[in-house]
């Protein structure tokens, strides 16, 4: 979970902002935060959770072994702890900076360059 927060602080350290946006539309009132996202990715894990603990109480693992030498059982018994902790809520702030970026992807008549693919990003990582 930590390369997510590091994710995070690089795409909003290292981003241009480009100021051609209409604000209006990539803010969340109240009620979109709160009950569109939050509310709503919390029963989102809940239910998650709920169906992998179904699983879990019906012996119904043969889908979480990934690898032959994998233990069914032992995955989903994991799966389930690890679902316990997920949370994929998002400050709202970082939501609106998401939007703003997609917004001016969309609207912005500049070219949008990627500098490096993720291919040469995994060399780089191979190589520290």
């Amino acid at each position: 979970m930590e390369w997510i927060t590091q994710l995070i602080w690089l795409i909003m350290t290292f981003s241009k902002q480009i100021l051609s946006t209409d604000k209006n539309k990539t803010k969340l009132n109240w009620f979109q935060y709160w009950i569109g996202h939050c509310w709503m990715t919390g029963w989102q894990s809940m239910g998650c959770t709920f169906r992998i603990w179904s699983d879990l109480m019906t012996s119904n693992y043969k889908n979480y072994a990934l690898l032959k030498q994998d233990d069914p059982e032992e995955e989903c018994i994991d799966w389930f702890w690890v679902s316990l902790n997920e949370d994929d809520v998002y400050p709202k702030e970082f939501l609106e900076y998401l939007m703003e970026l997609a917004e001016d992807a969309k609207n912005n008549p500049e070219k949008l360059t990627i500098f490096k693919t993720v291919e040469e990003m995994m060399a780089d990582l191979d190589n520290e």
